[in-house]
């Protein structure tokens, strides 16, 4: 029930459907002196919500560094919600979080890590063809990955059940590891880690796909010109917020 209720959430926690209700409201309402309201607030929030210098500042204050590794690790856990199932092609489709496989793959040719782990099936309500951890699998196996240095767990559906089912299965394959990395998205890893370290596992963070890097640095078009793509990075970043927030109320963190 929690999973089917967070989803529908999702829907009033974007950015565009808030604009969105405003308008309509300033079209079809009745109360004078909140349409005049709207008619300030409109474009001020449009103009807010698609700039990006705005949403970076935003974004930096809540992304987790890349650290430079100085040691080896055992696993290295890897947590979907990288890939699209496309079912003309019968292939999958990259996401922008895709950077946390390229990542993975990248530390375990470079003897960063002996093992990877890839955490998840898909995270929809219905199915629709992903079966991420498996798919993703069978797809690096194919390219040369030796099989006896993959984990797949291919049941979790949202990242509370990534921590637990991932955390399960190497106390019953490795149960003298304590320490792991974990691989996602910059965004997502406050919330990542404080679910796999409720599990009592000691986590090192790699963060992948940051919207921002060490440094502050903009082009001018980044101040002054509206990017409708910035609707979309504003709800990840809040669906974080909220995310982080509701997994504490529920005793996930």
């Amino acid at each position: 029930m929690f999973f089917i209720l967070s989803k529908i959430a999702y829907t009033f926690i974007h950015p565009f459907t808030w604009l969105l209700v405003a308008l309509l409201y300033y079209i079809f309402g009745r109360r004078a002196r909140l349409k005049r309201a709207l008619r300030i607030a409109i474009p001020v929030w449009a103009m807010f919500f698609t700039n990006s210098f705005i949403f970076k500042e935003f974004v930096r204050l809540w992304e987790v560094p890349t650290p430079q590794l100085e040691e080896q690790f055992e696993i290295a856990v890897v947590l979907g919600g990288m890939f699209e199932y496309d079912a003309s092609s019968d292939r999958l489709s990259a996401r922008r979080g895709a950077d946390r496989i390229w990542q993975g793959l990248n530390l375990y040719h470079a003897g960063r890590v002996k093992k990877v782990l890839i955490s998840g099936d898909h995270g929809y309500v219905s199915d629709r063809g992903l079966h991420e951890a498996q798919q993703i699998g069978e797809d690096i196996m194919s390219w040369g990955f030796p099989e006896q240095h993959l984990l797949l767990e291919n049941v979790s559906r949202n990242t509370h059940e990534n921590a637990v089912e991932s955390v399960k299965m190497i106390r019953q394959t490795h149960p003298h590891i304590e320490r792991i990395l974990l691989i996602t998205s910059s965004t997502h890893m406050r919330r990542a880690k404080a679910c796999f370290e409720k599990q009592g596992i000691e986590v090192v963070e790699y963060p992948t796909d940051q919207y921002t890097g060490g440094q502050r640095h903009y082009n001018w078009d980044e101040f002054i010109i509206p990017n409708a793509d910035n609707f979309g990075y504003w709800f990840t970043l809040i669906k974080e917020w909220v995310g982080y927030f509701t997994y504490w109320i529920m005793g996930y963190l």
